[in-house]
């Protein structure tokens, strides 16, 4: 197909990794390659459709992708960013807890 739009107008290579995930299959050994077929073709960029999380876009960013297409509740998570693991572990079992209150369960 990259050789089909070689030297035509303005074009993208759209590879839907998320859906890539959501068969079980890691993502990322794949992007490169679709990297790659963008570099031999100027015309051409790269999206990574279809994110599931936020280390996907850390991930596009690390192997150069273009474009990504991001979801609002993954852009809502970039303030998570660097967070101190051993506050967000203590912070959702604080959530687990005030769950189990609101429903009324005793331990």
């Amino acid at each position: 197909m990259a050789k089909v739009l070689s030297g035509g107008p303005s074009s993208y290579l759209s590879v839907f990794a998320g859906r890539i995930a959501n068969s079980g299959r890691d993502p990322v050994p794949f992007m490169p390659e679709a990297v790659e077929i963008c570099r031999n073709h100027p015309n051409m960029e790269l999206i990574w459709a279809s994110p599931r999380e936020l280390l996907n876009i850390f991930q596009a960013d690390a192997i150069c992708c273009h474009i990504i297409t991001v979801t609002n509740d993954v852009l809502k998570k970039l303030n998570l960013t660097g967070k101190d693991l051993h506050e967000f572990s203590l912070d959702t079992v604080k959530m687990f807890h005030n769950d189990a209150l609101r429903a009324d369960y005793t331990l």
